[in-house]
C-alpha cells in the first residue's frame, strides 16, 4: 500500500475502542437490564436527543454522563443506573483513547491527520480532553458542519482543510455504511477497524483490530 499524505479517522468506536460502536458498547454494559430490541430503540432516542443540544465545550466525561442518563430514562430503569453505566463506559474509552493518542503522536510525524465524526457538536472539546487535538490538524463534527457521514461533503471538508485529494488520503473507521462506504464513494482508500474475520466493503480493503496496527502498515 502506497503511503498516503493524510490519514482521517472516525472517533467513536475507532479511536476510543477497537472497532466497537458506542451503541454496542452501551448494550454490552446494560444487557442485564434490557432486551436487545428495547435497547436499540432506547439508545437511538437517547443519542438523538443530544445532537445539537449540548454546549460545544462540554467535556467528554459529561457527554457520556448525559447519554447514560438519557439511556436509563428511555429504558425505564432506575436513575441510579446512569452513573454506573457511564463510569464503565468512560473508563474503557479513556484507556483506549490514551493508547490512540500515543499512536497518533507517532503518525503525526509523517502524515497530516484529521478526524471526521458524526458527533454532538463538542468534538473539538472531546479531542482536547483526551489529548489528541495536538496531533490532528482538523476535527470535523457533523453537528457543526451540518451534514453527516456518509455525505461526501463531510469528508471533503476535512480533505480541503488538509489540502489533499481523496486518493491521497486513507480513512480509518469502524462503520461499514458510514465510514467505509462513504470513503469508497469519495474515491478514498479506507481501512476497516473491526473484529477478526470481518469483511469490509471492497475486496482489497485492509481490516485491522485496532488503530495500533497502523504502525505495522506504516512503520
Amino acid at each position: 500500500m502506497t503511503p498516503p499524505k493524510a490519514i482521517l479517522f472516525d472517533f467513536g468506536g475507532t479511536l476510543d475502542a477497537d472497532g466497537i460502536a458506542w451503541k454496542n458498547r452501551f448494550r454490552s454494559i446494560a444487557r442485564q437490564w434490557s432486551s436487545a430490541e428495547a435497547f436499540d430503540r432506547a439508545f437511538y432516542a437517547a443519542d438523538d436527543s443530544l445532537v445539537g443540544t449540548i454546549p460545544r465545550d462540554l467535556p467528554f466525561r459529561d457527554t457520556v454522563d448525559l447519554l447514560s442518563r438519557n439511556l436509563v430514562r428511555e429504558l425505564g430503569l432506575d436513575a441510579g443506573r446512569g452513573p454506573e453505566i457511564a463510569d464503565v463506559f468512560f473508563q474503557t474509552s479513556r484507556a483506549k483513547a490514551e493508547a490512540s493518542r500515543q499512536i497518533l503522536g507517532r503518525l503525526a510525524q509523517r502524515f497530516r491527520l484529521g478526524i471526521v465524526s458524526n458527533f454532538y457538536g463538542n468534538l473539538q472539546q472531546v479531542c482536547a480532553d483526551i489529548g489528541i487535538d495536538r496531533h490532528v490538524q482538523v476535527a470535523v463534527d457533523s453537528t457543526v458542519v451540518g451534514f453527516e457521514k456518509p455525505d461526501p461533503r463531510i469528508f471533503q471538508t476535512a480533505l480541503s482543510a488538509l489540502d489533499v485529494e481523496p486518493a491521497e488520503a486513507i480513512f480509518v473507521g469502524d462503520s461499514l455504511p458510514r465510514d467505509m462506504n462513504g470513503a469508497r464513494d469519495m474515491g478514498m482508500p479506507h481501512i476497516y477497524v473491526a473484529s477478526e474475520g470481518a469483511e469490509s466493503c471492497c475486496p482489497q480493503d485492509r481490516v485491522i483490530g485496532s488503530v495500533a496496527q497502523l504502525l505495522e502498515i506504516y512503520p
